[in-house]
C-alpha cells in the first residue's frame, strides 16, 4: 500500500469522495505543513497540495489549515480531494503490460521490474499508472486510476487494480483489515537457520530521506519469512506480509542482518568469494524480490479468490547459478 498514513477512505460515487484522513508521525513532528504532506501524501506534488490548502480543502485537528503551519506527531489531518483531481491529471501512455485476470470490478496485473507505478517529481509518464488508463480509459473516474498498493520501481509481481469506485472502497478496507494475502520470493544475502517473523515499526529514516528504517515510533510493520532452499552464501525465502509499509521487506531483512541480495539501497552488495556467483550478483541489477501470490475477498463475489506466478526469469537465472556453484 501507499505510504500515505490513510486511516479512512471511502468513494461513494465519482461525484463526490470521503476526505482522506491522516495523523502526522513521529519523522514528520515539526516540519511545515507542505513538508509534512509531501511524505504523507506522496502521491500528491508539494504545489498541488499547496493550492489545496489555500483553497480550503484540507484541515488540521478540525481548523482550516495554512501553508506554513507547524504540525506536530498525533496531529490529525483532512483533506479533501477536489472532484477532478481523481485520475490526478495523468496522461495515458501506450506502454504493454501484461494482465493475468480482470473482470467488470478489478484486474490483477503482473509488473515487470524497472516500472514506476505513479508519476512522482522526476517521473510524470513511463509509470504503471499511465499504461493503466491507456489500457482502460474509465480508470480516470477511480482514485489513482484504480492502484490501492504499490510495489517498488524494481520488485516485479503481482498487483491488483481496483476498476470501479465500490471496488476500490473495499479493497482499501481489505488492506486495513489485513485480509488481503501478499507473499514475495526473495534471497537473503547469508544462511538463515529457521522461519521467523520480523515485527518492528518502520518510518522515514531520520538523515537519508529517500530511505526507510525500523525506528521507534515508526507506523507498525510484521512481516513472516519462511525458508524454501539454502544456497551458497544466499537464502532463498518466501516472506508475507501483515502490513504494507514502504519498503517494508527490503527493511526487515537489513534490520535481522540479511538484507536483499542486489538490493542497492539497503545493503545487499554481492558477498561471494566464487567469481561466477558474484559477477552473477553484480549484473543482476536489482533487489531480488518478487510478489509471486496475491489473494483476497473478490469485491463482488465476497468469494476468496488467489492468483500465483512462476519466478520471474533473471531470479530463476539466478538461483540457477547459486545452485550449479553449490554442485561444483
Amino acid at each position: 500500500m501507499s505510504d500515505a498514513i490513510i486511516q479512512s477512505v471511502d468513494y461513494t460515487s465519482p461525484e463526490e469522495s470521503d476526505p482522506l484522513e491522516a495523523l502526522i508521525p513521529f519523522e514528520c513532528s515539526g516540519l511545515r505543513l507542505d513538508q509534512a504532506l509531501v511524505q504523507i501524501f506522496p502521491d500528491f506534488s508539494r504545489s498541488r497540495l499547496q493550492r489545496w490548502i489555500r483553497e480550503g480543502c484540507l484541515q488540521h485537528n478540525g481548523v482550516p489549515a495554512t501553508p506554513k503551519l507547524k504540525v506536530w506527531s498525533g496531529d490529525r489531518i483532512t483533506l479533501q480531494v477536489p472532484e477532478d483531481a481523481l485520475s490526478d491529471d495523468v496522461e495515458a501512455e501506450n506502454i504493454p503490460i501484461e494482465v493475468v485476470y480482470e473482470d467488470d470490478a478489478l484486474a490483477v496485473i503482473n509488473k515487470p521490474p524497472g516500472l514506476v507505478v505513479h508519476p512522482g517529481n522526476g517521473n510524470r509518464n513511463g509509470t504503471l499508472q499511465n499504461a493503466l488508463l491507456h489500457w482502460d480509459g474509465r480508470l480516470s473516474a477511480v482514485p489513482r486510476c484504480g492502484i490501492v498498493h504499490r510495489l517498488d520501481k524494481d520488485t516485479s509481481g503481482l498487483m491488483v487494480i481496483a476498476r470501479t469506485l465500490q471496488a476500490h472502497a473495499d479493497l482499501v478496507r481489505q488492506l486495513q483489515e489485513r485480509t488481503v494475502r501478499r507473499h514475495y520470493w526473495a534471497l537473503v544475502n547469508g544462511a538463515l537457520t529457521r522461519d521467523g517473523k520480523v515485527d518492528a515499526p518502520i518510518g522515514r529514516h531520520p538523515t537519508q530521506r529517500i530511505k526507510m528504517a525500523v525506528m521507534p515510533g515508526g507506523r507498525e510493520a510484521v512481516t513472516h519469512y519462511t525458508i524454501v532452499e539454502q544456497l551458497p552464501f544466499h537464502t532463498w525465502v518466501e516472506c508475507q506480509l501483515e502490513t504494507g509499509r514502504t519498503h517494508q521487506i527490503r527493511v526487515h531483512m537489513q534490520h535481522i542482518g540479511h538484507p536483499l541480495a542486489g538490493d542497492p539501497v539497503y545493503g545487499g552488495r554481492a558477498i561471494a568469494f566464487n567469481p561466477t556467483i558474484r559477477e552473477a550478483l553484480t549484473t543482476f541489477g536489482r533487489q531480488a524480490l518478487q510478489a509471486f501470490r496475491l489473494g483476497l475477498i473478490h469485491p463482488h463475489t465476497q468469494q476468496h479468490v488467489e492468483w500465483s506466478l512462476p519466478m520471474v526469469t533473471d531470479m530463476a537465472t539466478l538461483l540457477n547459478v547459486l545452485r550449479e556453484a553449490q554442485r561444483d
